[in-house]
């Protein structure tokens, strides 16, 4: 890559942080970046998942304050179940053929764009939700770790939009506060990306130097995202998201 490229990723990187953040589809602006530059949509999306760990550490370490009031039983519940999903949608990126992923990828990324259009509606049903009194279901249902389990393995297989995936699954199968099931989310995404992560750096083929640019821009995204988000308006940040997904996904299946 030359010198630009290199700037364009560590950009992608640091939009990618700051998407994690906010609106939590990071992929859907560092993945079409890597794309562009030439790199095989596998070795892309193993190289973005690696890239954007530290972006995910960066953004749990900022809800400490709430994973504290969570049962630490009931966290590693969420957790371990985001985690053993992770395991098989990474299997099924490596183990199907690499067109399998460079096919489905553009619908993948239109699917998230849907996802992120209708957040507004899925927040606003959450918090009126979370406005009543809290109930007893703390725990772990069949349903909810089934869907949860589910989210992880799309979270490995790819991953764009596995946070509000996440939070509507958490959100509407226990009975948090709305800010401690976000931070039960980000924690367990963090999961499913560290386990596909150490999976993609001993079998699957990186593109070490863009994970490591990415990683750069991430971490730094990740600390300043918060800030951001609390001075951009939602609507105009949701709007070019969506544009920009569509844009990447068309231009993937011409």
């Amino acid at each position: 890559m030359t010198g630009p490229e290199h700037l364009a990723v560590v950009a992608a990187g640091l939009g990618a942080g700051v998407l994690t953040s906010t609106v939590g589809v990071a992929s859907l602006i560092s993945f079409p970046v890597l794309i562009a530059l030439g790199i095989p949509p596998v070795v892309a999306n193993a190289s973005n998942t690696v890239g954007l760990l530290p972006g995910a550490l960066s953004g749990s370490f900022g809800y400490r304050r709430e994973l504290r009031e969570v049962p630490r039983p009931h966290t590693i519940a969420v957790v371990l179940t985001c985690a053993i999903g992770a395991i098989g949608g990474a299997a099924l990126l490596l183990a199907l053929p690499a067109e399998v992923f460079a096919a489905a990828a553009p619908w993948l990324i239109l699917f998230t764009c849907l996802i992120v259009g209708v957040q507004p509606w899925i927040s606003t049903w959450l918090r009126s939700r979370h406005e009543q009194p809290a109930g007893e279901r703390t725990r772990m249902s069949p349903a909810t770790t089934f869907f949860a389990a589910l989210t992880g393995v799309y979270g490995g297989y790819f991953g764009a939009g596995a946070g509000v995936m996440m939070m509507a699954v958490l959100g509407l199968g226990l009975d948090l506060e709305l800010r401690i099931v976000n931070a039960l989310k980000t924690l367990a995404l963090l999961a499913a990306n560290l386990v596909a992560s150490v999976i993609f750096v001993f079998v699957a083929d990186l593109n070490l130097t863009a994970a490591a640019l990415l990683a750069a821009g991430s971490v730094v995204g990740g600390y300043v995202g918060s800030h951001i988000g609390r001075r951009l308006p939602s609507g105009l940040l949701r709007a070019l998201i969506v544009l920009a997904g569509i844009t990447a996904a068309v231009l993937m299946l011409r």
